[in-house]
């Protein structure tokens, strides 16, 4: 199954890519850093979320290829800055924008690709009232971003984080996006109200899975398949589930030990992965995930049986089967 969905999004990708490169292909310096991040892909599963969305409500690929790259190109400005604020050196296995050009061309490389997501709704295929629609989704999407970044970036000065806590904030910061790429989706293939109501529920609940287990890849994945350094969310004190749910357990002397300790050694996370596994901190995070995941699937249980449906319900599993 994961083979054949990398290779759906890939050829989702390929299209999308062409697009942004359409958009984003010139040689001057603020286009070719913002250029940078999308030209070295990444997974694409927020626009394969919106072509696979728009064909499940019975709408054609070709319409959802502008609004995928629209979604794209906006998760593409949310790294440029994260990766600002969190000092982090390496993404996608290439240096990141703001090392390469600079902290102030980097800031101005994400607004670039800010502005593009709303252009790219601008070129659609879609007449007028999608078009409105499709661009509100995006710009509520991108509220919520913006509140749930901001709460990762206070949790880091907090001493006590709960989960509920950490939930709400990956709600804004992750699932949020996912939502918007399937109610985006939805509205590019001219479906109900209810099928978009629908789509939504379940993109929030895959974008749910994917951040928590996107966490738990982050400190048990490898440097190779991360294209980063593996445990830098802990290196940079980061309260993400593991965190959280470890700081309860017998683990807790290993992570308040490591938690936002710039140095810390290989030896030393796998000493803390070790631990983690042991006080069951690992697998209840696993679990967390999969409790979205049959949520999401339950979500868009009632839509038509499709190929496309099918493809969704493929791609919520895989969110947590994933390597990177």
């Amino acid at each position: 199954m994961a083979k054949m969905i990398e290779a759906e999004m890939a050829s989702v990708s390929r299209e999308v890519g062409a697009f942004i490169e359409s958009m984003l292909g010139r040689k001057d310096p603020l286009f070719k850093s913002a250029y940078h991040l999308p030209s070295h892909g990444g997974k694409r599963m927020r626009p394969y979320l919106v072509v696979k969305s728009c064909e499940a409500v019975g709408g054609e690929r070709v319409s959802a290829i502008a609004p995928a790259a629209a979604v794209e190109l906006l998760h593409n400005f949310t790294l440029v800055h994260d990766d600002i604020m969190d000092n982090d050196t390496m993404r996608r296995g290439v240096p990141t924008v703001h090392v390469l050009w600079g902290v102030p061309t980097a800031i101005l490389a994400g607004d670039l690709l800010f502005a593009e997501a709303f252009q790219a709704i601008l070129r659609s295929a879609l007449d007028d009232r999608r078009a409105r629609a499709a661009a509100a989704v995006l710009a509520d999407a991108t509220v919520s971003l913006s509140i749930g970044q901001f709460q990762d970036m206070s949790f880091e000065e907090k001493d006590e984080i709960t989960e509920n806590d950490y939930l709400d904030m990956i709600s804004g910061k992750t699932a949020a996006l996912f939502q918007a790429c399937a109610e985006i989706g939805a509205i590019a293939g001219g479906g109900s109200e209810d099928s978009i109501k629908k789509l939504g529920a379940y993109g929030w609940n895959l974008g749910m899975a994917f951040q928590i287990f996107d966490d738990y890849l982050g400190i048990t994945s490898n440097e190779e398949a991360l294209g980063k350094p593996v445990g830098n969310d802990l290196r940079e004190g980061k309260k993400t589930l593991i965190v959280i749910r470890g700081m309860q357990t017998r683990s807790r002397e290993i992570i308040k030990s490591l938690l936002g300790s710039k140095d810390a050694t290989k030896e030393q996370l796998a000493a803390l992965i070790s631990s983690l596994e042991e006080d069951d901190v690992l697998g209840y995070v696993r679990r967390k995930a999969l409790a979205y995941v049959e949520e999401a699937k339950k979500a868009i249980s009632t839509l038509p049986d499709s190929e496309p449906k099918k493809s969704l319900t493929q791609l919520v599993e895989y969110s947590i089967m994933r390597k990177k």
